[in-house]
């Protein structure tokens, strides 16, 4: 099959389509036939050679997938050759075919097409365990967003506003500003022209946010702490400003707050299957009934992946960006 391979690790230029073999699915595992990839920044760190796939994954790059069943092993249920779907990877899905353990499989939400549902399992998986299953997110709470025009961002938004929050974000532009208010963030900060800090404090009149989800890590450790409300709960999914940082510890302790990190990619089969479960229960439903939506910036084939990558690594888009086989 055809496939994404790097020749090394290194710039895009590493990228190039070759040819692998095809997936044999274990007796707990499906073959999906790829109609579309979902693109993350975590696919960049890896083929930079940063990240570098669990044990027992694909060593090729991609993390969620849309397509059709092709091949169904011994022991799965519920899965059938032909059925559409979407699914969480721990790699290679940058590909015509993926193998992926059934708990991580999920039907495509009702009115949405096949393409467009390449850009939820990544993004919904990450937002919704973090957000909802670990900081417990609730009606009327203040939720702040960095990186609000991303594929997390946008979802984080607007899962935020289907659950009744307030909704702060951080962005890199005007544009990105103004996007991010037709989603249904309530306040936009672009973080190149103001102190994004300053801003999150005036505009809950000092009262901090309730959950912050950061994907920058230790360049924002310090604000986030001091923006946090009394019981909030930080939440790093994110390294992209550096990995270690000064804790204010006076700070957290009279603020009676926590700071939780988490990755997706690393957890177990059974610890994703929860969580999708999870997704497909609740967010399923808000996506049938056009409260929540993928946003997509643009799709490309296979063939120019590196140009998917590169929009990536300029902070262009608007959402996701999709791989098309």
């Amino acid at each position: 099959m055809r496939a994404v391979v790097c020749e090394g690790a290194g710039g895009i230029e590493v990228l190039t389509v070759g040819e692998i073999p095809d997936p044999t699915p274990a007796v707990d595992e499906v073959v999906i036939d790829v109609v579309a990839a979902g693109v993350n920044r975590a696919d960049l760190l890896q083929r930079q050679g940063s990240y570098p796939p669990p044990p027992g994954a694909p060593g090729t790059i991609g993390l969620e997938v849309s397509g059709t069943i092709a091949e169904v092993g011994s022991e799965v249920e519920g899965w059938s050759v032909g059925d559409e779907c979407c699914a969480l990877l721990a790699g290679g899905g940058y590909a015509e075919k993926v193998v992926v353990p059934a708990p991580q499989v999920m039907p495509i939400p009702d009115g949405l097409d096949l393409v467009s549902a390449a850009a939820l399992p990544e993004v919904v998986a990450t937002v919704w365990s973090n957000v909802f299953m670990t900081a417990h997110l609730k009606d009327g709470e203040t939720l702040l967003v960095h990186g609000g025009a991303s594929g997390i961002g946008t979802m984080a938004i607007q899962l935020g506003v289907a659950h009744g929050a307030r909704v702060l974000t951080t962005v890199g532009s005007v544009d990105k500003m103004e996007f991010c208010a037709r989603l249904g963030a309530d306040v936009a900060i672009n973080y190149k022209e103001a102190e994004w800090a300053s801003v999150v404090k005036e505009a809950t009149a000092g009262a901090g946010a309730d959950v912050i989800l950061d994907i920058i890590g230790a360049k924002y450790l310090t604000d986030n702490v001091k923006s946090l409300a009394y019981d909030g709960r930080l939440v790093v999914i994110g390294m992209q400003g550096g990995v270690k940082g000064e804790l204010d510890l006076g700070r957290l302790m009279s603020r009676r707050a926590q700071i939780m990190a988490a990755g997706l990619r690393p957890r177990s089969v059974a610890d994703k299957g929860r969580i999708i479960a999870d997704v497909v229960g609740h967010v399923w439903p808000l996506i049938a009934e056009k409260k929540v939506r993928p946003i997509i910036h643009t799709t490309f084939p296979l063939a120019e992946v590196a140009s998917a990558h590169q929009t990536l690594e300029d902070s262009t888009q608007l959402g996701k960006v999709l791989l098309t086989t």
